[in-house]
């Protein structure tokens, strides 16, 4: 991960506009800030524009409100949205999972070595199974079982510990229930789900049989924002690994969990370091 001691990001969005960089770089330019990374795309079919900008303050006693005051005042020209993001400063999620545990122990890993910049309020399961694990990590977990009478109210559980917890992203992590209409309106943009993609596509239960069936010749995984359509939210990042004669049925099943764990880390890493802009139906992601 990126030295970030002294990295702030600056991600904004608007309009296509002339001079939506220049609003950017000469404003920060004038606060004496060095720019370290940049990225920008305009979208010429739907008149979008987006910039992130990682800078470090050239000067002593940076003021971040006095920061986000002044460029407020520029941005508004141009119809524009930003977020500031401070160093270091680590994103709080809620993890939900439900007996799978492949993922969930990659995430933990990866938090408990400061690879990710988040912190694990909760962990959320409609399964006790994996409390141990949680429990390793002197992490809460909440176990709120479901059936399809108790599914609002269950649900009403898990918003009460996100609202409670104060997160900001709640974590997918191969969490085995579809949510209600009224919950992916509420999660919308800040939550992310993983699940396997395999061309053609199989659905039902094991999924991986099926495709050795077919043989397929590639696995792999995608992970999205969840929208009320399953399966289909906004795709941050998607992740493929090849296969062949000589995998079986448990083979296939071994590399799609691997393939799973990266790519959703990753997708989680993107937007925590305030990479990925919804766009309608699509993303832009600016990759590392």
């Amino acid at each position: 991960m990126q030295d970030n001691n002294n990295r702030w990001i600056l991600a904004a969005q608007c309009p296509s506009r002339l001079g939506t960089v220049d609003v950017v770089t000469r404003f920060l330019k004038e606060q004496r800030c060095y720019i370290t990374e940049q990225h920008s795309f305009d979208d010429r079919l739907n008149g979008g524009f987006f910039i992130r900008t990682e800078f470090r303050p050239e000067a002593d006693g940076f003021d971040a409100d006095a920061f986000e005051a002044g460029f407020a005042e520029r941005a508004a020209e141009f119809a524009m949205r930003f977020e500031l993001t401070p160093p270091g400063r680590r994103m709080p999620v809620v993890i939900m999972v439900s007996k799978a545990d492949h993922c969930l122990n990659d995430l933990l890993y990866r938090y408990r070595v400061g690879q990710l910049p988040i912190d694990i309020r909760a962990i959320v399961s409609n399964h006790p199974d994996l409390a141990p694990l949680a429990e390793w990590h002197d992490l809460p977990y909440h176990h709120f079982p479901i059936t399809p009478e108790t599914k609002l109210e269950q649900e009403a559980q898990v918003a009460r510990v996100i609202e409670e917890t104060g997160a900001e992203l709640v974590i997918l992590a191969r969490y085995m229930q579809v949510l209600s209409s009224g919950m992916c309106e509420r999660l919308s943009g800040r939550a992310i789900n993983i699940h396997h993609s395999l061309l053609p596509g199989f659905k039902g239960a094991k999924p991986y049989h099926q495709a050795y069936d077919k043989g397929v010749k590639l696995v792999g995984a995608t992970a999205h924002y969840i929208n009320d359509d399953l399966d289909e939210g906004p795709i941050i990042t998607q992740g493929v690994e090849p296969v062949g004669h000589t995998d079986y049925p448990e083979d296939l099943v071994a590399k799609g969990r691997d393939i799973e764990c990266l790519t959703l880390a990753r997708a989680v890493a993107l937007h925590v370091e305030r990479r990925v802009f919804l766009h309608a139906r699509r993303t832009v992601v600016f990759d590392r």
